[in-house]
């Protein structure tokens, strides 16, 4: 198995949140620790108008992270694209490509918070569509060397050619959110990478690999080495009442994100809005004591999940630490 981090910082508005623990340098720092200690990557969210203090021009952060650092792999986990101008995102993506020397990952999706179409004033069933626009855009923005023009739905290009251009050829691995069955198939065929949310539990996630690795073989696709990226909450507990009090923490922060995110008519079907309760801390995440997150990645390898980034759920460094020391050799 092989471990990156998932996750945000926070600036100093933020409260209490999933996905972020540290301040802006505070991150920086941990990911810096984090590729000393040999993690592989870093996937950050891309979040707006939240109140939390959720990073929102992701970019620009990983392109600073990428001159502190020299071979962690920097992921967006990811960029919404109906919120934006698909050729100036492609720039944006090369640049940072270019400056990395080839190691951005670059993870895409349809957007699930109601709170951020509404606010940018972008209706969330014109997602998909948007979604599928803006990838034929950014491809054809990487891979054409020549001027050329578009006239699509939602947008029109005349007569450019973008630059720079990307450091990987043809151009930066894409990864894709998906956990419906018919998300995860298109995925397959497009030949992107998948990542999987933090909060759906273990049968479920199951599922999803098994239709992710079944549409590869399907499509003849097994030999592109499409990935999987689990996402999980890591939290090394002292004992039952540390771990029940992360778990609190956990499911407060929650609830607080799917207020943002349900839609007034209470009909979010985003795969991410499916699976709530105490049971995707308790058995989902990585909460608990060594020998209880030990046995959980074993049972998570044995169901065919190679790759986990993991949240920080409260152990900052200490706990990128103690996981390197005490966890991952009891797995490899």
């Amino acid at each position: 198995m092989k471990f990156g981090l998932f996750g945000s910082a926070k600036a100093v508005r933020g409260v209490l949140d999933v996905d972020s623990s540290a301040g802006y340098n505070e991150w920086l720092n941990y990911n810096v620790e984090a590729e000393a200690l040999g993690y592989h990557s870093s996937f950050t969210v891309e979040h707006h108008f939240t109140g939390f203090g959720q990073v929102s021009a992701s970019l620009n952060l990983l392109t600073y992270l990428s001159a502190l650092t020299s071979t962690l792999r920097l992921g967006t986990a990811v960029m919404t694209l109906p919120w934006h101008n698909p050729v100036l995102l492609a720039e944006q993506a090369a640049t940072l490509d270019l400056l990395s020397k080839g190691r951005l990952d670059f993870g895409v999706g349809k957007g699930y918070r109601f709170n951020e179409f509404d606010s940018f004033g972008i209706s969330m069933d014109e997602a998909e569509p948007r979604f599928l626009e803006s990838i034929e855009i950014m491809k054809k923005s990487w891979m054409n060397d020549e001027r050329w023009s578009y006239k699509g739905n939602f947008w029109q290009f005349n007569d450019i050619v973008v630059e720079p251009p990307c450091a990987q050829d043809p151009h930066p691995p894409l990864w894709l959110a998906a956990g419906h069955p018919e998300s995860i198939k298109t995925v397959a065929q497009m030949g992107a990478n998948l990542l999987l949310d933090q909060f759906s539990p273990l049968d479920v996630v199951f599922e999803r690999v098994r239709v992710f690795n079944k549409a590869q073989q399907d499509n003849k696709l097994s030999e592109s080495g499409g990935q999987i990226a689990l996402a999980r909450a890591l939290y090394i507990a002292k004992d039952e009442k540390d771990k029940m009090e992360a778990i609190e923490r956990r499911m407060n922060a929650r609830a607080k994100v799917d207020n943002l995110s349900q839609r007034p008519d209470g009909k979010n079907r985003s795969s991410i809005m499916i699976h709530k309760g105490p049971d995707e801390a308790l058995e989902g995440a990585l909460i608990g004591t060594i020998d209880e997150i030990v046995q959980r990645l074993h049972h998570l390898k044995s169901g065919g999940v190679e790759y986990i980034l993991l949240v920080d759920a409260g152990g900052g460094i200490e706990g990128l630490r103690k996981f390197m020391k005490d966890i991952i050799h009891q797995i490899q």
